[in-house]
């Protein structure tokens, strides 16, 4: 199959998760009692939709489909880029906040990029600012059930690959509670695409199952406290370290659609 085919499967395919993510959220804050629905906005290279709502006090789902060149510097980190600056990207990437302490911050991205070489990306993770073992047991039973069904090796893999990437160095801790994160998936574009679609509808069971089960649960000003907390934590490795902040920003990316990823009201001690 051609590049520009895979090209257009693949954009139609994000497009459409975006479109199941967002209505996913919105029937939960309808289940809640709230008639919030997500904000568009539009740009040259796709769209974000916003929503700050009574469930999720901000979250963002973006779409994206970028054409351009990586600047000089920056493309020497990028496969298939030494003598090519020019690329193709195309993703999708959400981040939720909810109101409620008790239910966990939700992060999902999933892109393929189209440089000399291509490749699929993505993960999922969870940060809760309380624990919650039974919830983590299910989170990644989850997701292991979902990568055992394409390869016995990809959780283990996958996991390990989160655990290193969703930690902060300065401050010696992991940001959340991991999940999986994969890249350059290039071996077998069939077998990759069919693993990252079904990792789209795995994410969004994950974000009923979890919010649902908490988002009427009463939390205290202490625990609230906490999350604010947590949510600066949060700041400091989307803005410092994160892989797919520093990529937007190269690559022509829509900085209000890249940093909507950011958590509302970080507090700092």
């Amino acid at each position: 199959m051609k590049i520009k085919k895979k090209q257009e499967i693949v954009k139609k395919w994000f497009i459409n998760l975006q479109n199941i993510v967002c209505k996913n959220i919105e029937q939960l804050e309808k289940d809640f009692g709230s008639n919030e629905k997500f904000k568009i906005n539009k740009w040259k290279f796709g769209e974000y939709r916003v929503i700050k709502g009574r469930v999720i006090e901000k979250g963002g789902v973006a779409f994206s489909n970028v054409v351009g060149k990586f600047p000089k510097k920056f493309s020497k980190k990028i496969p298939g880029s030494n003598n090519n600056r020019n690329f193709w990207s195309s993703g999708v990437s959400v981040i939720l906040h909810p109101k409620n302490p008790k239910v966990p911050a939700i992060h999902f991205n999933t892109r393929f990029i189209c440089t000399k070489k291509n490749w699929f990306g993505g993960g999922i993770d969870l940060t809760p600012c309380l624990k919650d073992e039974k919830e983590k047991n299910f989170f990644h039973e989850k997701l292991k059930k979902m990568c055992d069904l394409h390869n016995k090796e990809y959780y283990t893999k996958y996991k390990k690959w989160c655990d290193e990437y969703f930690f902060l160095p300065h401050r010696n801790e992991p940001r959340g509670i991991g999940g999986i994160f994969f890249d350059y998936k290039m071996n077998n574009w069939e077998k990759d695409f069919l693993f990252v679609k079904h990792a789209g509808y795995v994410f969004n069971e994950i974000i009923h199952e979890v919010i649902s089960k908490k988002m009427f649960s009463k939390w205290s000003k202490k625990q609230k406290k906490i999350q604010a907390y947590k949510r600066g934590r949060y700041v400091e490795f989307n803005l410092l370290y994160d892989r797919g902040t520093k990529f937007g920003l190269n690559s022509g990316g829509n900085p209000n659609a890249i940093l909507v990823s950011l958590p509302p009201s970080p507090k700092w001690k």
